[in-house]
């Protein structure tokens, strides 16, 4: 992989409030997070079900379990990225992270040309900031890139928030660093170890940009 640092990438604080993960800017104007709002303005019927069904204690392992995976797997694909050498334990979680990240730059990164920088902090004054996996260039377009990771590959049906992120993500990079995204690219991979790419771009990337704003105009309704 060819890291080829475009932009000056800023680095925003970050601070984690009863409110939701919050970012602040150069104005030092706190901003919710792109997935704290998805998050309060989602449906939970179908978690909160799941979680009545399997019991309090049950889901927590479960969610815990999947976060330390997911972050291993992420912080994998960072350091390789950034040509850095990674190391994993010998237990369970550790040759599953192994795995998973080895298949998604095996094949998932076969598509992407550059990487210009990885856990990229992007801000809309005022608005909404988050951090994006990976920002580059996909089959030669300019994309934004995230990596997820999940029990089984997802039908993209259930996936609408992922490419929500997207959206918000290439918003506010373009805002910021004036350039013209429009385009998603999900890299998914499961845990038994199958491989998905997911990509939305064209008028199906502006449909979720205008989700995306209604979205956000439902949470700042909702404070």
């Amino acid at each position: 992989m060819i890291l080829k640092p475009k932009f000056d990438y800023k680095i925003l604080q970050r601070k984690t409030t009863p409110q939701g993960r919050q970012y602040v800017g150069d104005d030092n104007v706190p901003v919710p997070s792109v997935t704290t709002v998805l998050d309060k303005t989602s449906d939970k019927t179908a978690l909160i079900a799941w979680r009545k069904r399997v019991g309090e204690q049950e889901a927590n392992r479960v969610s815990k379990e999947s976060a330390g995976l997911g972050t291993k797997v992420h912080n994998a694909i960072e350091k390789y990225i950034l040509g850095e050498s990674v190391e994993f334990g010998n237990n369970v979680v550790s040759v599953m992270a192994k795995e998973m990240s080895d298949l998604v730059i095996n094949e998932g990164f076969t598509n992407i040309d550059e990487v210009w920088g990885t856990e990229i902090g992007l801000i809309a004054p005022g608005l909404y900031a988050g951090t994006t996996d990976c920002v580059g260039m996909h089959k030669g377009e300019e994309a934004i890139i995230d990596f997820k990771t999940s029990k089984k590959i997802k039908k993209e049906e259930w996936i609408e928030d992922y490419y929500l992120q997207c959206c918000a993500y290439a918003m506010a990079h373009n805002e910021m660093y004036d350039t013209n995204i429009k385009k998603g690219v999900i890299l998914m991979v499961s845990r038994d170890n199958k491989f998905k790419e997911f990509v939305i771009e064209g008028a199906r990337f502006e449909m979720y940009c205008d989700l995306w704003e209604t979205r956000l105009t439902d949470y700042y309704a909702s404070l």
